[in-house]
């Protein structure tokens, strides 16, 4: 700006008279360049409204059936990976543990019973006490019981496995965005139309806006971006450009941009509270 009313009013050259035409020709520059001006400082800050979103949600469900015997969050409640959500009644679950347990060592008698068959058959047979059929036999008992013992080992896996499957654990750290069961409550892992916890990072969450395919155009994945929550400007990056059209509207069709960003420690933060997506 001071630039430009410096060259408009710097006087003419000695001996040369500035003409009218050549003066409205300066106006007209000056006024160009001061719209132009003004129309990169609009496109210098887009700032689009929005609201919050959790980056995503995981719907936890049994995948046994039963009786729910704990739970042991509420929802809105911040827990750490690995902790406790949900228990079912595990008693069944604990007694095909035990009988898998019982299996495997009773292979692993066999097995040893039958090593030591074999070895004094391998004995008896160099001393020529026996026929080459008894040592086979002996071999094939062997081979047997060893195949026991690896069927009983996979079975107290798989039943180790099904007792895993009657606790629901935080798979990251997370907050309980919903409770959808109770103590007592009979569960079919067949008949879940709801998930039993519905679960979320809370760590980061997602500005999201509703723009036109223009705007969309005009972003790019991971570009830096600003986020207004509260009244604070937030660090963000832009995590995706919406890839369907949400609706279509008589100006066009219009997408999701997401813009994510770091939730503070103990900050209370809840999905569609308002968010600005800021734009340098």
């Amino acid at each position: 700006m001071t630039l430009l009313r410096t060259v408009s009013e710097q006087p003419p050259a000695s001996g040369v008279r500035q003409g009218k035409g050549e003066g409205r020709r300066l106006t007209r520059l000056t006024l160009g360049v001061l719209l132009l001006a003004g129309i990169a400082q609009v496109q210098a800050a887009v700032e689009l409204k929005g609201w919050l979103e959790w980056v995503h949600e995981v719907q936890m469900r049994v995948l046994e059936n039963g009786l729910v015997q704990e739970v042991a969050v509420s929802a809105g409640q911040h827990v750490g990976k690995g902790a406790l959500l949900l228990r079912m009644d595990q008693r069944e679950a604990q007694a095909r543990v035990l009988e898998a347990r019982a299996r495997v060592a009773r292979s692993l008698v066999e097995v040893e019973d039958a090593e030591r068959a074999l070895a004094r058959a391998k004995e008896l047979f160099d001393r020529g006490l026996i026929a080459s059929e008894e040592l086979k036999d002996a071999e094939l008992a062997q081979t047997a019981a060893n195949a026991e013992a690896q069927a009983a080992a996979a079975t107290e896996a798989a039943a180790a496995v099904a007792l895993e499957h009657t606790e629901l654990r935080a798979p990251f750290d997370g907050i309980v965005v919903a409770r959808n069961a109770w103590n007592g409550a009979v569960i079919y892992k067949t008949l879940q139309q709801e998930p039993l916890i519905l679960f979320a990072p809370d760590d980061r969450m997602l500005a999201r806006a509703l723009v036109p395919i223009n705007v969309l155009r005009s972003f790019q994945p991971g570009q830096a971006v600003k986020v207004r929550v509260n009244g604070a400007l937030r660090e963000a990056r832009i995590y995706s450009l919406g890839v369907q059209a949400v609706r279509v509207e008589r100006e066009g069709a219009v997408y999701y941009l997401d813009a994510i960003f770091e939730r503070r420690p103990n900050e209370f933060l809840r999905p569609s509270e308002t968010a600005q997506i800021i734009a340098p």
